[in-house]
């Protein structure tokens, strides 16, 4: 798509971005497969070719590919949130064992996390300026004002918890502007900085969306250049 270049520069320009905008598609599969490599599986039988699902978002800020339920599987919440695995299965495995014993989630957690509607057979990830169709889901990983900007201008996006992934459904399904703080699963199999938060934008409100970030960041500037000129009279006091 033509504008995708565009509304990616656009992205980084109005939420003063370190880090460029990720297109995520459900069932493309015309990018080339990820090129990683499995490490010996877990003793539950867990491998994959990275750590988890969201390892795949930084990748994807240099190169676009596909992947499929394997290129996933080490991250049992991840494969259930994107539709790879069920509820049944996730249960079976250490990690999501390991995470219940302790005590960062409770069982009755599970039932209600958000899963994509659709098994997807692939999933594509790139950066959105060279995705060549509407994507599902645009990618944004942004700072603290980065965040205060796009809740100015879109008053109903959600703000998520952990799992960090859930964001993407919500996006994807659910037609959400959905805002993550993270999750120290995520961020440590990542290696994202602290300080960075995510936000998950539906493809198809994508330009709707940049509009209104960028009429925010107008109204913060101009607001921010009066509150450092009434500032100034207390330094010049």
């Amino acid at each position: 798509m033509d504008d995708n270049p565009a509304l990616a520069d656009r992205l980084v320009a109005a939420l003063r971005l370190t880090a460029v905008p990720v297109a995520v598609t459900f069932h493309g599969t015309g990018a080339p497969p990820f090129d990683g490599t499995y490490p010996a599986p877990a003793d539950d039988g867990r491998t994959g070719a990275v750590p988890a699902g969201c390892v795949f978002w930084m990748h994807a800020e240099n190169r676009t590919f596909t992947t499929r339920a394997d290129d996933h599987a080490n991250c049992s919440v991840g494969s259930l949130t994107h539709g790879f695995i069920d509820l049944e299965a996730a249960a079976t495995h250490h990690d999501v064992a390991s995470l219940v014993e302790a005590g960062w989630v409770s069982p009755d957690v599970f039932p209600d996390l958000p899963v994509v509607v659709d098994a997807p057979e692939a999933i594509a990830y790139g950066p959105l300026r060279d995705a060549q169709d509407q994507p599902d889901v645009v990618l944004v990983r942004m700072d603290a004002a980065g965040v205060m900007t796009l809740l100015a201008a879109v008053p109903d996006a959600r703000v998520e918890g952990k799992p960090q992934c859930r964001i993407v459904v919500l996006a994807k399904d659910h037609d959400a502007v959905a805002v993550s703080a993270g999750c120290a699963l995520s961020r440590a199999r990542t290696g994202m900085a602290a300080s960075d938060l995510t936000c998950a934008i539906p493809g198809r409100r994508l330009g709707e969306v940049v509009a209104a970030i960028e009429a925010a960041g107008a109204a913060d500037a101009i607001v921010a250049d009066y509150a450092h000129a009434d500032a100034a009279r207390f330094v010049a006091s």
